[in-house]
């Protein structure tokens, strides 16, 4: 029953696993954001393209 209580206390590995999940929150924000740009880039480099012809 200790060796049980011991390991429900252990947070040794919480702190990586709370770090992985935050930066993977921040990834699916980069790419969602990243996604939405996109056509208004694609717009203006276009535009860009065409007036330097």
């Amino acid at each position: 029953m200790k060796s049980v209580a011991r390991f429900w206390k252990d947070e040794q590995g919480v702190t990586s696993l709370e770090y992985g999940l935050i930066a993977a929150a921040i990834c699916t924000a980069i790419v969602a954001v990243m996604a939405q740009l996109s056509g208004g880039l694609t717009t203006v480099f276009t535009r860009i393209a065409g007036n330097l012809k």
